[in-house]
């Protein structure tokens, strides 16, 4: 597994738990990459879902990927305050270019005033039977949700002021980087 170099444009791949792709965003700039953390940065990017259908993204968004939770985040950053939207997942691998996770199902969204709603719980639950989550995944999508939800009540990682001031900062110098370059 290799370590992403900031500036660098990579994809980000969505697998679920059979191994199957499930989504696939084509370009997001590296702000910031270590063993353990990737933070990017993207924007009208596109993405392609499983059975083929692709979509823009909206909005700028800062996405925070950690290798040892089991969990990734992305902050939108709209007119109306930043929005996060959380994948519970498995923690991410870095191999040719792409980053790339298991998606579990579970989401939470986090709206700017620091209210969140966990979302897709049916999903999870016709997933775990229909793909044989093993047993040892029910608590540790537990304990994530929990670790989560600690960060958001102390504004923790991505829900911090500061941490969108950098990155969107940081992501604005790189935009305008490659924009000089064409």
């Amino acid at each position: 597994m290799g370590i992403p170099t900031e500036g660098e444009t990579i994809q980000v791949h969505s697998y679920k738990h059979d191994g199957k792709i499930h989504r696939v965003w084509q370009e997001t700039v590296v702000l910031k990459g270590t063993k353990n953390i990737v933070i990017g940065g993207n924007e009208k990017t596109l993405v392609t879902e499983s059975d083929g259908r692709t979509w823009l993204t909206r909005e700028p968004s800062i996405c925070y990927f950690h290798a040892k939770h089991w969990f990734n985040i992305i902050c939108m950053l709209r007119e109306d305050g930043v929005y996060y939207y959380v994948n519970l997942s498995s923690p991410f691998i870095f191999e040719h270019g792409s980053l790339k996770y298991i998606d579990y199902d579970l989401d939470v969204k986090v709206f700017p005033d620091m209210n969140y709603i966990i979302l897709d719980e049916d999903e999870y639950a016709l997933h775990k039977r229909l793909m044989n989550y093993p047993p040892v995944i029910d608590p540790i999508m537990k304990h994530n949700i929990e670790e989560l939800i600690r960060w958001i009540k102390l504004r923790k990682g991505p829900f911090a002021p500061e941490f969108i001031e950098v990155w969107t900062e940081r992501y604005q110098f790189y935009k305008q980087l490659n924009e000089r370059e064409f």
